[in-house]
């Protein structure tokens, strides 16, 4: 358990480094990108996650329990995120994946998929199957997921 955490941790700070140094202009040689894929497919393996390298992730996002946490490139999620176990962020038929806002939390096995909104503050229930926007301080539960509490 503390080694896929520490693994999931080493996972999410590789992909916003090469965020980073993507935005700064900076392109990895040949020689780079193979040891950049190369310890991502290490940590990747070892955290059980699936976080491609283009996701845009906040800052102090927490994985507690990262096994089988699959995140799309196009995904974008803001700061101080709690994202459990068995979550999916992903695309639908077209080529657009969610956006986290801030202080969002995703329950075990939730679903996230397509071009919607998680607002700041939202709560998605575990296993819930998002496909329409949640707006900020709501919480979404259900399959569908539908809002049952906002503010």
């Amino acid at each position: 358990m503390l080694l896929s955490v520490h693994a999931a941790r080493k996972v999410v700070d590789l992909v916003r480094d090469h965020r980073r140094e993507l935005e700064s202009g900076r392109q990895p040689g040949s020689f780079g990108r193979k040891m950049l894929r190369l310890r991502h497919e290490l940590w990747s393996t070892l955290s059980g996650t699936d976080i491609d390298l283009g996701t845009t992730i906040g800052e102090r996002l927490q994985l507690p329990h990262p096994n089988g946490v699959v995140m799309h490139s196009k995904t974008v999620i803001g700061d101080d995120c709690m994202i459990m176990q068995q979550v999916t962020l992903g695309q639908l038929a077209e080529e657009s994946a969610p956006t986290i806002g801030n202080r969002v939390y995703i329950g075990a096995g939730a679903k996230v998929l397509g071009p919607v909104t998680i607002g700041d503050g939202a709560a998605i229930g575990a296993n819930a199957v998002v496909l329409t926007d949640v707006p900020a301080g709501a919480t979404a539960v259900g399959v569908p997921a539908k809002i049952v509490k906002g503010k």
